[in-house]
């Protein structure tokens, strides 16, 4: 999944005949939409209009706005569990993967800050009509093979803790982070980078042996 487009002065609607948008346009749209106006107050309408569809197009691409969502948590943890397999494939020790792994999910949290938030920011009352399995049954797929690294670091005497706990409180560290620089703007943060690094040493410094 690619960094939803920034927020830009609604389309135009297409004259017929000229087709319909793609289904990505649609879903960076209701990304957009789901987010300002959470997901009882957004709506097909609102969808079709963002991206200069009739409603009656938009059904063409998807039957109602639960399958949009459906689609855009498929799509978002489908990108996460690739970048979590390229991670694993490179050389290096337990602890080296599980820094790579966490620093991709930061950073794919950035670059896709609608998304992230309608996959771990939404209430489980507003993912129905299905969003919600996706949301439990990938992101249980994308934890559990963070989790396996981290057991591969307890099998090498690497923890300081239990496996379990570890692998819950780094992945709580780094939600943290990005739940908040994206929700909270307008606070005075220092440099990302630099706070990420510095957040990442602390938890490895206090969770894994030297």
């Amino acid at each position: 999944m690619t960094a939803p487009a920034a927020h830009s002065p609604r389309s135009q609607r297409k004259p017929k005949g000229e087709g319909y948008a793609r289904r990505a346009e649609i879903l960076a749209a209701a990304e957009r939409i789901f987010v300002e106006h959470g997901y009882e107050g957004a709506t097909i309408r609102k969808i079709a209009d963002e991206v200069g569809l009739s409603s009656t197009a938009l059904y063409m691409h998807f039957a109602e706005k639960g399958e949009i969502l459906h689609e855009i948590c498929r799509e978002a943890f489908a990108a996460l569990l690739e970048l979590n397999r390229a991670v694993v494939a490179e050389p290096g020790g337990p602890q080296e993967r599980l820094r790579r792994m966490m620093q991709a999910y930061i950073e794919f949290g950035f670059a896709n800050p609608n998304a992230y938030r309608l996959i771990y920011m939404t209430r489980p009352v507003e993912l129905r009509h299905g969003a919600l399995s996706a949301a439990q049954e990938l992101g249980a797929s994308l934890y559990r093979s963070f989790e396996q690294v981290v057991e591969d670091a307890e099998a090498e005497g690497q923890l300081r803790g239990d496996a379990r706990t570890t692998a819950q409180a780094l992945w709580a560290g780094c939600h943290g982070v990005v739940s908040l620089m994206i929700t909270k703007p307008y606070f005075d943060w220092v440099d990302r980078e630099t706070l990420v690094n510095a957040l990442l040493d602390g938890l490895f410094a206090g969770l894994m042996k030297p």
